[in-house]
C-alpha cells in the first residue's frame, strides 16, 4: 500500500456531510492510468490538493475528509471492484447520513459515448451500460445523484469495450483526460454552491 494511503476508521457521524465526492474505478496498480479509473483520478487529485491523504475505511473505499470554506467534503474511491461500486457508495452513504440527501451525493465516472476529454454533469438519467452505475443505483435503489462523466471515446470495434476500458490511453487522448480530470474536479466544487443545472450550463 502507497504511503500516502492511510488508515481511515472513523464511528458512524449524525451530521451529514456538505458533499461526498466518489471516484470510480478499479482497485489494483495494473489498472492506474486507465480509462475506467479516470473518476478515481479526479477524486485523488482533489484529495492531493487539499492536502489530505487517501486512507483505508471499513467502508471499502479509500477516503479522505476535507474542508472546503468550513463545509464538509468527503472523498472515495471505491476499492471494491467496478461492478460492485455499489456496496462500497451505500456504506459511505450510511456513513456520512446522505441516504436522505443523495442531492449531495456525486459521482465521478468514465463515459464511453463521449468524446476523450469531454466532461458532461448530468442528474440522474440512463447508466448507457456502465456496470459501476447500474451496481449504485441496485444498492441505492434510485439513480437519483448527480454525476460527472468524462469521456474516454468508443474503440472501433463496439464488442471490444470492456478491454478498451481496462487499457492505458495513448500519450494524445491522455493529454486529454489529464485536463478533463482537472474540470471534472472543479466541477465536483462547484456543486457545493450551485445547483445542478447550474454546474451544467458551465461545465457541459
Amino acid at each position: 500500500m502507497p504511503s500516502r494511503w492511510r488508515s481511515s476508521r472513523k464511528k458512524h457521524t449524525d451530521t451529514p456531510a456538505d458533499l461526498v465526492v466518489v471516484g470510480l474505478g478499479n482497485p489494483g496498480d495494473k489498472f492506474v492510468g486507465s480509462r475506467h479509473n479516470v473518476g478515481a483520478e479526479v477524486v485523488e487529485l482533489l484529495a492531493s490538493r487539499h492536502g489530505q491523504p487517501l486512507g483505508r475505511s471499513r467502508e471499502a473505499s479509500l477516503v479522505a475528509e476535507v474542508r472546503v470554506e468550513s463545509r464538509r467534503v468527503v472523498l472515495a474511491v471505491p476499492q471494491t471492484f467496478m461492478n460492485k461500486s455499489g456496496e462500497a457508495v451505500r456504506a459511505l452513504v450510511r456513513r456520512w447520513s446522505i441516504a436522505d440527501h443523495l442531492d449531495r451525493l456525486v459521482i465521478v465516472h468514465d463515459e464511453l459515448d463521449l468524446p476523450p476529454g469531454r466532461i458532461k454533469v448530468k442528474h440522474g438519467g440512463g447508466l448507457a451500460g456502465h456496470y459501476g452505475l447500474a451496481s449504485i443505483k441496485s444498492h441505492l435503489h434510485t439513480a437519483d445523484f448527480a454525476r460527472i462523466r468524462i469521456g474516454v471515446g468508443k474503440p472501433s470495434n463496439p464488442q471490444a469495450g470492456a478491454d478498451y476500458v481496462l487499457k492505458r490511453p495513448g500519450r494524445s487522448d491522455r493529454n486529454l483526460l489529464d485536463d478533463a480530470v482537472e474540470r471534472a474536479a472543479e466541477a465536483a466544487l462547484a456543486l457545493l454552491d450551485h445547483p445542478v443545472d447550474v454546474v451544467m450550463n458551465r461545465f457541459n
